[in-house]
């Protein structure tokens, strides 16, 4: 089978390439190919592994939000890899899925709360080029969250949109880790914007 990365992917070696293939698996019941598309360079994917992790641990964003957040930034960038694994993570940590679902097309959903759209707002706005932050959206965001929740947000779009744009380049695509675990398809917005019914 061919590639659909634009960097082939190379064979994961080694016993920490082992051992990344065995969590990989238990975790998605695969081993992605973006990750054999990184180990051409395993430093640069233990680093990134390793942030990822310590990204993982900052406590003063709901986590709800923080996921909301990531899979806004992740649909205009374009990475359907971290769109596919966020809701994916989303199951796994017993987050609302069924409101994760629905990210994609969070303008149209019916349910998301007021801080719940200001917060997916927010990411879009700085995954722009350039960034399309406003001093209103920082305000609203910083009187409702406080101050450590709004850096932890931003910290975590921004590391979002370091790895997103890394995939899109890669060309590394989504490998449906939802549907692996039963998951419904992540709506879609048609078009012209507006949500299928």
């Amino acid at each position: 089978m061919a590639s659909s990365t634009r960097v082939p992917a190379t064979e994961i070696t080694g016993i920490y390439g082992s051992l990344l293939k065995t969590i990989s698996r238990r975790m998605f019941g695969q081993v992605p190919e973006g990750a054999g598309v990184m180990w051409h360079y395993p430093a640069v994917l233990k680093d990134s592994m390793a942030f990822g992790r310590k990204v993982d641990s900052w406590n003063r964003l709901d986590p709800d939000l923080a996921s909301f957040a990531t899979m806004a930034a992740a649909g205009v960038i374009g990475c359907s890899f971290c769109l596919d694994l966020h809701y994916f993570m989303a199951h796994n940590r017993g987050l609302d899925e069924a409101r994760a679902r629905e990210v994609p097309r969070w303008r149209q959903s019916a349910v998301f709360t007021p801080l719940e759209r200001r917060v997916m707002e927010y990411a879009e706005a700085m995954s722009q080029t350039p960034p399309a932050v406003t001093d209103e959206m920082s305000a609203a965001l910083l009187e409702e969250l406080g101050a450590p929740a709004l850096v932890e947000l931003t910290a975590r779009i921004g590391f979002l949109n370091s790895s997103a744009r890394g995939n899109v380049a890669l060309g590394i695509r989504s490998q449906e880790f939802s549907a692996s675990c039963g998951l419904p398809p992540l709506a879609a917005r048609s078009a012209d914007g507006v949500a299928p019914a």
